[in-house]
């Protein structure tokens, strides 16, 4: 009889959860907010965000067209000042190739922390919003919102001793890049190692990111080697060491020499690291200032390579850097290594200048690992020729091949560069550069530069080319094979190699897919060009002129537009819940909804309504509402289509897919994500076979 009653309640068990995981309203990620006292002036406010297992929350530092990142907006008072932005423990870094970019994000547990100055005698609040993200492997949520209030001490002091109190700021630099596991095992020292091992596991993504930085900048210094500037300072510098009669000394020299090399590159590294920071990195990666500034800076370095001027350090400072170097022993090798910097600068600036720029939008670590992998490679041939003098003899002599690498450096300088611009462009719909305006620089650029490779352009400084080595010519085809691969884009093919640094399609004007489309759908429907409604639609849809579906659907992108839409042609109406940032929304459009079946079904059986949860476009004030679920006002789009999927179905997931009859009602149980094409067509089915009974 117990044997039974047990099976019987777990038979309930396992039926209670199905229902609630039917419709639940997901909240995966939990704040918590709490105040640490670093003064009587000053006051930390920790923001704390519990994940739930298998989710994530986004970074701050996100770039542009990715998932939204996580911010923090502060109401203004004469209470207290922010000191510095918030900051964030270590985030993982993974590749994701639905973005094609590296996304940083938070797994179990993060904690945020604001430095606050007290301006007050009296107690007061600290009050503002979070809005952030999140994901897990099958789904993701739109942006939410969460209130915060903080209550903190007023500072009898105030205004009295802030001038001795900015003497002694807490040190934060460190804290900046704590992670959570530091913050964990001080509130918890029971903790055991398996618990930290796995607080701390996280840095393995970043870790690899790193190395790929590392790897870049290791190749970056070797090209830097084969330039004018450089290369023929091998032999000089090792003629150098070979003075010393002693060749144990010798090579003590010449290991100095190279450490001191690495040394004094990696200290720019560090200062780099120290004055901006992760905190600087939403900035830099999405503000139009840094990036337009970092296109001028490439353009700068790129006029350099081609020969247009040369940058020079003032000679006083070699020549006092060359006298410290005659002095010899130790301190002389150091001296030596810091001329070889100076001098080599003209060569060397552009290419440092980009792996610092590329770094420091990243990691405090990012610009030392570049830095450190640029002077590793740099340093390496001049401290091997100082060991075994010999392998002199077997070097190429310097001649007019070490400019074309120079110049061949300057084309690709000018490419790169304009991804910066490219980047402050979409992020403030400039409608400078466009997929296929930014597409026409680059087979320009790459054209000269192959033309430039076979000795038909020629720069001033350039010596006569009698012939084509085949080194010369390989290089020469492998530029016109990647221009050629590169043409076909310009009639809108998506050159899935180089999305990554193309500006995304939806900018591309002169989409030929699209183009043929159209004219199917015109030519087929006997519908004219210049009508403003869509073929198969009753009116032209609210917002089309921001928002799209895929593979050329038409449909609606709002609710009430769409319902009476369905009701005219007495059609059921297809919702999609969507977002701008939901990668598996576009897994599904491509993987599913590409089907020829499945776009049969939607184009020509449902109206289709496309709800996009996460857009920030603000509508009228007569189209604002008042959430049911929160009581909160919602005046954007995509607020007020997430509060509708929560307060009609309970469901805050995206993808999510909803069949109606005319009036709204549901014809069969929703559908989320599936990349299953044939379970998708059954829903579709089932949803018309459901509408044709009920008529």
């Amino acid at each position: 009889m117990k044997h039974y009653q047990k099976l019987l309640l777990a038979v309930l068990f396992v039926a209670l959860q199905a229902y609630t995981a039917g419709a639940q309203i997901l909240t995966p990620v939990k704040w918590s907010f709490s105040t640490k006292q670093v003064s009587a002036s000053e006051v930390q406010l920790l923001f704390t965000a519990t994940i739930d297992p298998t989710w994530h929350l986004y970074s701050q530092d996100i770039p542009p067209d990715g998932p939204v990142p996580t911010s923090f907006t502060f109401e203004k008072s004469p209470a207290y000042k922010l000191k510095g932005k918030v900051k964030e423990p270590k985030a993982k870094e993974e590749f994701d190739k639905n973005f094609d970019m590296v996304v940083k994000y938070f797994a179990d547990k993060a904690v945020f922390t604001q430095t606050i100055e007290v301006l007050s005698e009296k107690d007061f609040q600290v009050k503002g919003v979070i809005e952030f993200m999140c994901c897990d492997d099958s789904r993701c949520l739109p942006p939410d919102e969460v209130d915060f209030v903080f209550n903190v001490k007023g500072n009898p002091e105030a205004g009295k001793t802030a001038a001795v109190e900015e003497t002694v700021q807490p040190k934060d630099t460190l804290t900046e890049v704590v992670p959570d596991s530091a913050a964990v095992s001080q509130q918890d020292t029971t903790a055991s190692a398996g618990e930290i091992k796995t607080a701390d596991s996280g840095g393995l993504d970043e870790h690899s990111s790193l190395w790929t930085l590392f790897f870049f900048s290791f190749l970056a210094g070797l090209a830097a080697i084969l330039t004018p500037c450089v290369f023929p300072m091998i032999p000089m510098t090792v003629t150098f060491f070979l003075k010393e009669k002693d060749k144990v000394k010798a090579k003590f020299q010449a290991l100095t020499y190279g450490v001191s090399i690495i040394f004094i590159y990696t200290v720019i590294g560090t200062v780099v690291a120290i004055t901006l920071g992760a905190n600087f990195a939403n900035f830099l990666s999405t503000h139009w200032l840094p990036n337009v500034l970092f296109f001028l800076i490439f353009m700068f370095f790129a006029a350099s390579f081609l020969g247009m001027f040369e940058i020079t350090l003032p000679s006083w400072l070699v020549n006092k850097s060359d006298a410290q170097a005659d002095k010899g022993g130790i301190l002389g090798s150091f001296f030596m290594a810091f001329t070889l910097v100076l001098v080599s600068f003209s060569c060397t600036g552009p290419i440092v200048g980009a792996i610092l720029v590329a770094s420091a939008s990243g990691q405090v670590l990012e610009p030392i690992v570049g830095m450190l992998g640029f002077s590793l490679a740099f340093a390496l041939p001049f401290t091997l020729f100082a060991f075994f003098p010999r392998w002199l003899n077997n070097m190429p002599k310097s001649g007019g091949w070490l400019n074309s690498v120079k110049v061949v450096l300057g084309f690709i300088e000018i490419a790169l560069g304009l991804k910066f611009l490219s980047i402050a462009d979409q992020t403030y719909h400039w409608g400078i550069l466009d997929r296929e305006i930014y597409l026409a620089f680059w087979i320009v650029i790459f054209t000269l530069m192959g033309f430039y490779l076979l000795g038909k352009l020629k720069f001033s400084h350039d010596s006569d080319l009698k012939y084509i080595g085949v080194p010369r010519l390989t290089l020469a085809i492998i530029t016109f094979t990647f221009v050629i691969y590169m043409i076909p884009g310009m009639f809108g093919a998506p050159l899935q190699a180089l999305s990554g640094y193309l500006p995304p399609q939806a900018t591309h004007d002169f989409d030929l897919n699209k183009i043929v489309r159209d004219n199917v759908q015109v030519f087929g429907s006997g519908g004219g060009s210049g009508s403003e409604t869509p073929t198969g639609l009753c009116d032209k849809p609210k917002h089309g002129e921001l928002l799209h579906l895929p593979h050329g659907l038409e449909g609606y992108f709002d609710y009430e537009q769409g319902l009476a839409c369905a009701a005219k042609q007495n059609k059921p109406v297809f919702i999609d819940f969507t977002g701008h940032g939901c990668v598996n929304c576009r897994e599904m459009e491509a993987r599913v909804w590409a089907d020829p079946r499945v776009l049969k079904k939607l184009r020509e059986e449902f109206v289709i309504v496309a709800l996009y949860v996460d857009d920030k476009t603000q509508l009228p004030e007569s189209e604002w509402i008042t959430s049911t679920y929160d009581g909160k006002v919602k005046k954007t789009i995509g607020k007020k289509y997430a509060d509708f999927q929560i307060s009609r179905f309970n469901v805050n997931a995206q993808p999510y897919y909803v069949l109606l009859d005319t009036k709204g009602n549901t014809l069969v149980p929703p559908k989320a994500y599936d990349l299953n094409v044939e379970n998708f067509l059954e829903f579709l089915d089932s949803g018309l076979a459901e509408f044709k009974a009920r008529k």
